[in-house]
């Protein structure tokens, strides 16, 4: 039989003490954020079950998650959302929850119709994976009374629990890291507020230039999808600039690839001519036949984070309310080369 884990074995393997432990799982004053979320992610890792948790698995066997998509992100290619969602069911099984697919039509999100799954409520909570429209979002904020939380995206309007990867810095070091090699004239990639990351990704880099003395150049932002239904893949062809950089910083590793198409079709070489980088470490198989340097996002972290905040906030648990930040991390591949000094 397992051996039962209390907050004194908790404390030990953190160096505090069971006073801090306790406060940190209770949600208590007096532990920062961050010693709070070690010991929480600590406490899951080694099973600890709280009193009141053990009461609620005695209660009642599961929950049924509600995901919701839009038909938009989920195009002809494997999509990134679909590989979250996939995260999130398997961390929701590991919970013993049952997770349900809806995946909203974008004539449904135009005229704010509510999710079948709300409408019949057949789940506990949901989680909306990547951005709606403002409109459609304050229809779930002022409407729905089922918990939310929100993945790979926030309501900048309204206050809202999400789980979000960190965009902002993680376009920051890949922009920097361009700059360290040796690259000067840097364009950015992505169809500015369609979505928020794309926007946030956008002030990383923003950011990474102007402390390199560089300024922004609206003729450097390059389009990579419809502004208007945001997809990339019907009919939107992406133009590169007159004047042309000597490196790309793209939102993501599709239109990185996208991208490394267009320059081979106009005869440049990547990364020979041209360096490029992507952001979030996936892309299906066989689009591109360069490696790209990418930022990874730590999908299973968020598909943690938010099936645990959910489940908390629909138990009436402690849990931290608000946006919460992964961190990624860089990869390097075969798709920046060092600029040569003429």
């Amino acid at each position: 039989m397992a051996k039962t884990v209390k907050m004194a074995d908790i404390a030990e393997m953190m160096n505090v003490s069971v006073v801090t432990v306790s406060k940190a799982l209770s949600g208590q004053k007096g532990v920062s954020e961050e010693v709070r979320e070690k010991i929480v992610k600590l406490a899951e890792e080694m099973g600890y079950k709280q009193p009141s948790a053990l009461k609620l698995a005695r209660s009642r066997k599961s929950y049924n998650i509600g995901v919701l998509v839009s038909d938009r992100f989920l195009d002809k290619y494997k999509s990134f959302y679909w590989e979250m969602y996939q995260e999130v069911a398997q961390r929701a099984l590991q919970k013993d929850c049952f997770t349900m697919l809806e995946v909203l039509g974008i004539e449904e999100e135009k005229e704010l119709i509510l999710p079948k799954l709300l409408q019949e409520e057949k789940v506990d909570g949901m989680i909306v994976i990547g951005l709606l429209c403002d409109h459609y979002l304050e229809m779930l904020g002022s409407s729905v009374k089922t918990p939310l939380v929100y993945l790979d995206f926030y309501d900048k309007r309204h206050e809202c629990d999400a789980i979000i990867t960190d965009n902002y810095y993680g376009m920051y070091k890949l922009t920097n890291y361009l700059f360290d090699m040796g690259h000067t004239q840097i364009a950015y990639v992505g169809t500015l507020l369609n979505t928020g990351s794309i926007t946030d990704r956008y002030f990383g880099y923003a950011k990474a230039l102007l402390e390199h003395g560089q300024n922004t150049r609206e003729e450097w932002i390059v389009q990579d999808r419809d502004p208007v239904t945001g997809r990339s893949d019907l009919g939107f062809e992406l133009q590169l600039p007159v004047e042309m950089p000597t490196a790309f910083a793209c939102n993501c590793d599709l239109a990185a690839s996208q991208l490394i198409k267009k320059l081979k079709e106009n005869g440049y070489r990547v990364p020979e001519d041209i360096s490029v980088v992507g952001f979030d470490n996936y892309l299906y198989p066989g689009l591109c036949d360069v490696e790209i340097t990418t930022y990874e996002v730590d999908m299973k972290e968020m598909a943690r984070k938010s099936i645990n905040n959910l489940l908390r906030k629909i138990s009436g648990e402690y849990y931290k309310q608000g946006i919460t930040i992964v961190e990624g991390h860089i990869v390097l591949k075969d798709s920046v080369r060092r600029k040569k000094i003429s």
